[in-house]
């Protein structure tokens, strides 16, 4: 069966890292058998500048027929002017919740080859994998009413509603119990309820569920204490479950302890588990156009996308192994570059991951 991947390269280093992970893409699909067909498309400010919108419908019926979906990256200071609803960033907010997008997995997994490019101690860090469920499509992003008004004695004020549905706290519970059940077996559940009703609601959901779930171990904390505790000692968390503000700020604070924002992918499924597949860095418009760009983290994108969306999990494991291989080798980016590595550019380091993968599948094939 064929399988449609649509691919969004976006703004900035957006197509420079998109170019090497659709490289892998299609070095393993052909490796391994998988029949796939890639379409592309625009999104963001590349979108706004030629369609007058950040996501164009051509792309949304595009994405609603595909099975998976590659992106690149948004935005950049170019557009910061522009009316708020056109800029790049609501394309992507868009395109989530058009495709109920609510589950983000990200991972962060520190390579034994990056331990030194961490900002804390090896000892710390070493063997880290952690697992942050952020909950995409609803929350504070998406709440209304929303807006800047002004007050009878003319000052402005800026508003926003933060509302979870039970509904969509039990969706996204599940999804966290069933990734813990799979893994160490610990879910830890981040929420402010001392302080915001809304995730009162969120800790009585989840409480409620970890009686379906006898296997997994359910914990809470409040957010600031989750903050303090990734830098403090972040091998105590397998699982982390939390909303789409929280979640947003601490898988960045996360991916910090794997050495760079450039080494973790992300996936943001649906409830069938179609997808869309990002790194989690940004647009790096103080960048873009270098050679400098980490593509590693859109790469292990790609091993997502085949674990998750294109039930090739063989294929996901060979680009995940092949990136370990690449690191062995000591290539590095500039942003997990050491004094003792060989610093490469974007694209010598998808250079070096095609030459490892297809090197790889040949030792397999012998």
């Amino acid at each position: 069966m064929t399988r449609r991947v649509l691919v969004l390269p976006g703004d900035h280093i957006g197509p420079e890292v998109v170019r090497e992970a659709r490289r892998v893409l299609e070095v393993v699909a052909a490796g391994f058998g998988l029949a796939l067909e890639l379409d592309e498309g625009l999104i963001g400010g590349a979108a706004l500048e030629a369609s007058g919108e950040p996501l164009p419908a051509e792309t949304l019926a595009s994405a609603r027929h595909a099975d998976a979906i590659l992106l690149g990256a948004v935005g950049g200071p170019e557009w910061d002017q522009v009316e708020r609803d056109l800029r790049p960033e609501r394309g992507l907010l868009k395109i989530r919740s058009e495709l109920g997008l609510f589950g983000n997995l990200r991972p962060a997994i520190l390579y034994p080859q990056l331990a030194a490019a961490s900002s804390l101690r090896p000892e710390v860090v070493a063997g880290l994998d952690i697992l942050i469920v952020r909950e995409l499509t609803g929350g504070i992003y998406f709440g209304e009413p929303r807006g800047i008004r002004t007050l009878e004695n003319g000052e402005r004020e800026g508003y926003n509603t933060y509302v979870y549905k039970e509904s969509e706290i039990e969706r996204i519970g599940r999804l966290a119990f069933e990734s813990a059940a799979k893994r160490d077996g610990r879910l830890c559940s981040v929420d402010k309820s001392n302080v915001l009703e809304v995730t009162v609601l969120w800790r009585e959901v989840m409480d409620r569920l970890a009686a379906d779930y006898p296997d997994v171990e359910l914990s809470h904390m409040y957010v600031d204490n989750a903050a303090m505790q990734l830098v403090r000692a972040p091998k105590q968390f397998d699982v982390v479950v939390t909303g789409n503000m929280f979640g947003d700020i601490l898988s960045d604070a996360a991916a910090m302890l794997t050495g760079s924002i450039g080494m973790l992918p992300s996936a943001s499924l649906d409830v069938a588990s179609r997808g869309m597949y990002e790194p989690c860095h940004g647009s790096a418009p103080d960048i873009s156009g270098q050679g400098l760009a980490n593509p590693l983290a859109t790469i292990l994108s790609v091993a997502m996308m085949l674990r998750y969306s294109l039930d090739a999990p063989a294929a996901a494991a060979a680009v995940e192994a092949a990136v370990s291989r690449v690191l062995d080798d000591g290539l590095r980016t500039a942003d997990i570059c050491t004094s003792a590595d060989q610093q490469v550019s974007t694209s010598a380091m998808g250079d070096a991951v095609v030459a490892a993968l297809e090197a790889q599948m040949l030792e397999e094939s012998a």
